[in-house]
């Protein structure tokens, strides 16, 4: 068997990389009769140099290996036919814009394999770079904060080396006593709640956060049933608003009248309630001002996420009262922050986080005929058509 690293090709170029070169070598060492080969490429955050000096083959030519890993979605054109491919398809919820990737996909013979479709018998991700997302979501967020106010200024994410550093500087800064709200407590709330914890925010309760004033910022972080509830009043459970989501409202609302910032990391279904509201938003009693939608749902659960931003261009204002995105220092505006690609702004410490979890979860399955049914239940592709239990796609693929 031979494994092949891809080079990224889509634009704009994502410096992430599912496999550190350590790991590489790591891998060759547990399994002598792997054959690894990196395709060069000029923008990964790892030089071709990096993998060169741990052993790894470098190659113009990645058409040789069977298996071919990568990040993002490969453009139409480079997608080799008659290969396994794993990448983020982005096609899964029949995303319009990658509908022909899929179509391609098939028409070329390819088994995908798409990292969110990693999950264990439960259907729980196994894989992703939420726990970085949520990292550099809380960094965003102050930052905003303190561009909004003129209080104090932080550099850009991406011109950081890291986690480390992204911690080294928030601890710089005189921190305001403000109140942050964090709501998910998956991967990306996990990563919140890192970041939070390590420049000594204190974590309250939510009846204190609710009634108390503090001399020093706090946050809470909460569960899908504290900004939830049944709309007939009745306590029940997570799985119940899993399988009835459309019987819940948002409880939000008393949060964002003691809230500063809010740091948005939750999971969203279809048919679940909006958390943060228009309505909400414009009560004359909202504390909230900065939104950092770290999730970033378009025309989602939350209301001032009008539009994704960019690395670039991070932060948009938004304005309540007229529904629409102003600028970011208009008085009246809320702050938002809503890059969808926040990992990519701390490549290094993201890939080897994402390795690791490959390393863990998905490598072994290769060598034990997949015992666990990880690559079963992950494939969407094989043999030209879709597997059983993606065969929900074939109207999009079909173009209906």
């Amino acid at each position: 068997m031979k494994f092949g690293i891809i080079k990224e090709r889509k634009n704009p170029p994502d410096r992430r990389v599912v496999f550190t070169p350590d790991q590489l070598a790591k891998l060759k060492q547990q399994h002598p009769d792997l054959n690894v080969e990196v395709e060069s490429s000029d923008i990964r955050i790892f030089s071709d140099l990096d993998y060169k000096n741990m052993g790894i083959a470098l190659t113009e030519d990645i058409s040789n290996s069977d298996v071919l890993f990568g990040v993002k979605e490969v453009p139409v054109e480079n997608l080799i036919p008659n290969k396994s491919y794993f990448f983020f398809s982005h096609t899964i919820k029949k995303q319009p814009h990658n509908r022909k990737l899929l179509k391609a996909i098939l028409e070329k013979n390819i088994v995908l394999y798409d990292h969110e479709t990693i999950v264990d018998e439960l259907d729980r991700r196994l894989i992703g770079f939420g726990r970085y997302a949520g990292m550099v979501g809380v960094y965003n967020g102050i930052r905003a904060f303190g561009i909004k106010f003129e209080l104090f200024k932080l550099p850009k994410a991406e011109t950081l080396s890291g986690k480390e550093d992204l911690i080294k500087h928030l601890k710089r800064i005189t921190m305001p006593a403000l109140k942050f709200v964090v709501t998910g407590t998956g991967k990306v709330g996990s990563g919140a709640k890192e970041i939070l914890d390590a420049i000594k925010i204190k974590e309250i309760t939510v009846d204190n956060y609710l009634t108390k004033k503090y001399a020093q910022a706090v946050y809470v972080q909460l569960d899908v049933l504290e900004y939830n509830r049944r709309k007939d009043g009745q306590l029940l459970d997570f799985k119940d608003f899993v399988n009835h989501p459309e019987e819940y409202e948002s409880d939000f609302e008393k949060f964002t009248k003691v809230s500063d910032i809010y740091f948005a990391g939750h999971f969203y279904a279809s048919n679940a309630p909006m958390i943060l509201t228009k309505e909400m938003l414009n009560a004359s009693d909202c504390k909230l001002k900065v939104v950092a939608d770290i999730s970033c749902d378009v025309n989602g659960p939350i209301a001032c996420t009008i539009r994704s931003s960019t690395i670039e261009e991070p932060l948009y204002g938004y304005f309540p009262l007229e529904d629409k995105e102003v600028d970011f220092f208009h008085p009246a505006a809320v702050a938002v922050m809503a890059v969808d690609n926040l990992p990519c702004e701390i490549p290094k410490d993201a890939s080897e986080g994402f390795g690791e979890q490959f390393m863990e979860y998905v490598i072994p399955a290769f060598f034990n005929n997949d015992k666990d049914g990880i690559l079963e239940r992950a494939k969407i592709t094989e043999n030209g058509k879709l597997t059983p239990r993606f065969s929900y796609l074939q109207d999009y693929v079909d173009g209906e």
